[in-house]
């Protein structure tokens, strides 16, 4: 990861009282889906955010991590504290060296568009820290006992704070660690900041982005991220191409459709190199409109060294749905000399079709040989060809 790379802690450890009930409110379902993973994937979906760590209190550890296993991006779930702002130190501690930039975004927030959060990322890389901000539209009153008032305040001058916060690393570290000797306590990561001394930028929040407090939020919610999403129109079919190619070298081992083959040589590249996967996403993506492949996980990111293509393929699955489309089939041809795959057809139909929760009649699997000619026939290279349909799935 390069210096300025941004880690975001998603914060996921508190109990959520007002929620109500015994459980993590993180857990609650929007359209089937646990508050955590929408507030996660607002994350995943900004191009600002690098990758991100997860904080949850012991309780509720295993579970997260067994939500988010198959999330690259997500570098680790990592035990909190009695208070947020433990919570927050535990995991400033487990930053990657080379991280340069802080994000703090409640897991309870899972409607933050990506513009909110780029936003927010770009004014704290000019003023090392700043924050998201809704000025105060009601007249602003005070009172010492809540029953009679005392003076109305200027609400020119206050205003409520969102999440993500976004901070220079150091300068957060340090709030923290000031904060710690003193005995401050915060109500939020820019008061710690503000206690060195050191203004936090006020940029645009977003009125739509909620924080899950009681249950009759996750209504409101599932109706924001509803408008959120761009859908297509109606009844409309789209069909996508992909196309890959890999060299055969020694010393890696040859993973085809998920599956790994017993052959001795494989494919180079950055990830587990499955050319037969990466032409699908390519399809996929190709279909949906979303760019390709290289966009989306480039070759120059540690994040995707040795990866599981299925991993990818699970992740474009998953934008290609949030953009309100669902695939109708897919047929993949992979071009090989050896080894044959015909005894793995079925093990490697499952894999995609579990990936892109499809059933494996809508997934076609088929090989040729380059009869001896080119890269293929000489046994140098392997190359792939995918055609993927989708529909408007609304």
């Amino acid at each position: 990861m390069a210096a300025e790379s941004l880690t975001a802690i998603l914060a996921a450890a508190g109990s959520g009282r007002r929620f109500g009930g015994a459980e993590n409110k993180v857990f609650a379902l929007i359209d089937d889906r646990p508050v955590l993973l929408w507030s996660l994937q607002a994350l995943l979906d900004s191009p600002a955010i690098d990758d991100v760590i997860i904080v949850a209190n012991a309780r509720d550890r295993s579970r997260i991590e067994q939500l988010v296993e198959a999330e690259p991006r997500v570098l680790e779930v990592c035990e909190g504290g009695d208070e947020r702002s433990d919570s927050v130190w535990n995991t400033l501690q487990h930053l990657p060296q080379d991280t340069g930039w802080v994000a703090v975004h409640d897991a309870a927030r899972p409607v933050a568009r990506p513009a909110l959060i780029e936003r927010v990322v770009a004014a704290a890389r000019q003023h090392r820290a700043a924050v998201p901000a809704l000025p105060i539209t009601d007249t602003l009153k005070r009172s010492a006992d809540g029953e009679q008032t005392l003076e109305t305040a200027d609400r020119r001058q206050y205003f409520t704070v969102q999440t993500p916060q976004v901070f220079e690393r150091e300068l957060l570290v340090s709030a923290y660690a000031s904060a710690r000797e003193s005995g401050f306590a915060g109500t939020d990561d820019a008061s710690y900041v503000e206690q060195l001394g050191t203004p936090v930028h006020l940029t645009p929040g977003d009125p739509d982005n909620l924080k899950i407090t009681r249950p009759e939020d996750l209504d409101r919610a599932a109706q924001l991220l509803l408008e959120q999403q761009e859908q297509p129109p109606d009844n409309v079919i789209r069909t996508g191409m992909g196309y890959d190619v890999h060299q055969l070298v020694p010393g890696r081992p040859l993973v085809l459709g998920g599956v790994k083959f017993d052959h001795p040589v494989g494919l180079d590249g950055h990830s587990d190199a499955d050319v037969l996967l990466h032409a699908l996403c390519d399809a996929l993506l190709g279909a949906a409109a979303l760019g390709d492949i290289g966009e989306h996980y480039p070759n120059t990111d540690p994040r995707w060294k040795d990866a599981s293509s299925l991993a990818l393929l699970r992740d474009v699955a998953r934008k290609v749905n949030r953009s309100g489309w669902a695939v109708v089939n897919v047929d993949v041809m992979l071009l090989s000399e050896a080894p044959k795959i015909r005894p793995y057809v079925g093990e490697m139909t499952a894999n995609i079709a579990a990936a892109l929760h499809v059933g494996i009649e809508q997934v076609n699997l088929k090989a040729t040989t380059g009869e001896g000619m080119g890269f293929v026939g000489r046994e140098e290279g392997m190359a792939a060809y995918a055609v993927a349909t989708i529909r408007s799935a609304h």
